[in-house]
């Protein structure tokens, strides 16, 4: 029996928990929230590309590097022998860094410590280098995202959660004069204070931002810890990208543990609402922490809000099917309380101009616009999610201009 779903009815859902002063919520912003800024250019090409993307230029560019070339090759032969096929760029740091920890001074299956090294280093500075973008305007989603956060007195903090490694929420907070704590204290080299984000007690009106795969400014020094800053500074300091959830190094992984504990901190909390966007349900630790969370505290709720069809995310469906209190949003359909929906059909003449802002019409018959449409659920676009936050906000502050923007 098919069971149809009202979309509006969950814009209703998600209206009342994004307005509320009491409750805990949280955002979590996967690696498609950077797709939904387009540069101004003849291919409309994303700010920064998704993991795929991000993939493509970093193995690109190694691939024509004399000292990675064939150090890319000998990887890529890993992988297959390994019956892996289309590794991304965080596979590959996973791999290399398990190498690396056996590797010790000697080589292991055909690089040796030095080749491990260089390749981390490469694939970290060409992370960088593609990552290190900065919003083109005041007007984008990560600045209505910034707006919201500031626009009500809450009990308790707006707490973001992050896989990406760019600067585009700090950047968006910095603009809109908002305060937050991403867990690093200090000016002149900030360094990652662990006992402040245990203790956590700054004012609700700080929002917190939790970057569960590091960041482009984070650097690691050795005997030193880990600092937040701009440049390599110091000799032997290594960027602190991807956490690959292995022992390689305690003091390098210390903020990807603190920071995974703060997800599991927030789902724990009763009445917590958790949105996600831009995740595609594709890291299997995050995935764990998330489920984990959620079968803890039955009244703790997650709507997952997805940019494509609901077949494309198989494995955020099983997922959702198994965890009443995890909900999947998609374009055509959903998972609600679970049990997998459809978005309902209704009669051309019946579709009035204000049902194409967050819930499009489509006709199920291309050649056919006299007959039946079907609904269209588009939160998972980022940037329609930024207009959902708009208009719960108001009229958005207006943010002072963006020095330096390109």
């Amino acid at each position: 029996m098919r069971m149809i779903e009202d979309p509006y009815r969950q814009l209703s859902y998600l209206q009342q928990c994004l307005s509320s002063d009491k409750k805990p919520l949280g955002l979590f912003l996967g690696a498609g929230c950077p797709m939904a800024i387009r540069l101004d250019d003849d291919e409309k090409r994303p700010l920064i590309p998704d993991v795929a993307g991000i993939t493509l230029i970093v193995r690109d560019d190694m691939a024509k590097r004399p000292d990675c070339e064939s150090l890319l090759k000998i990887v890529d032969e890993h992988f297959a022998k390994d019956g892996r096929d289309a590794p991304t760029m965080e596979d590959m740091l996973t791999h290399i860094r398990a190498l690396r920890a056996v590797a010790g001074n000697d080589e292991v299956r055909g690089l040796s410590a030095e080749n491990l090294d260089k390749l981390d280093d490469t694939i970290c500075q060409l992370i960088h280098r593609v990552a290190d973008k900065m919003l083109p305007n005041s007007e984008t989603p990560y600045h209505c995202t910034a707006s919201w956060v500031d626009a009500v007195r809450r009990e308790n903090p707006i707490e973001i959660f992050t896989t990406n490694y760019d600067l585009l929420m700090e950047q968006a907070f910095e603009d809109t004069r908002v305060p937050y704590f991403d867990g690093f204290a200090g000016v002149r080299k900030p360094f990652f204070d662990l006992r402040a984000m245990e203790e956590d007690i700054l004012s609700p009106r700080w929002a917190r931002l939790w970057k569960l795969h590091g960041s482009i400014n984070w650097y690691q020094v050795a005997d030193k810890g880990v600092f937040r800053g701009t440049t390599l500074e110091d000799g032997g300091s290594k960027r602190v990208i991807h956490p690959s959830h292995l022992k390689y190094q305690e003091s390098r992984r210390m903020p990807y543990l603190a920071m995974i504990d703060r997800l599991r901190a927030f789902l724990k909390q009763p009445t917590a609402t958790l949105i996600l966007c831009g995740y595609s349900f594709r890291d299997e630790h995050i995935n764990e922490v998330i489920v984990q969370g959620l079968q803890s505290t039955q009244t703790t709720i997650a709507f997952a809000l997805l940019f494509d069809e609901l077949i494309t995310y198989s494995q955020a469906a099983t997922l959702a099917l198994k965890r009443s209190n995890l909900n999947i949003l998609a374009r055509d359909g959903a998972v609600i309380g679970g049990q997998k929906a459809e978005w309902p059909e209704k009669d051309a003449a019946s579709i009035s101009a204000d049902d194409g802002r967050f819930v499009r019409w489509r006709p199920v018959d291309p050649d056919n616009k006299e007959g039946r449409w079907s609904a269209e659920f588009t939160l998972g676009d980022f940037a329609v999610f930024g207009q959902f936050l708009q208009e719960l906000v108001g009229t958005v502050r207006q943010a002072p201009a963006v020095p330096n923007a390109q």
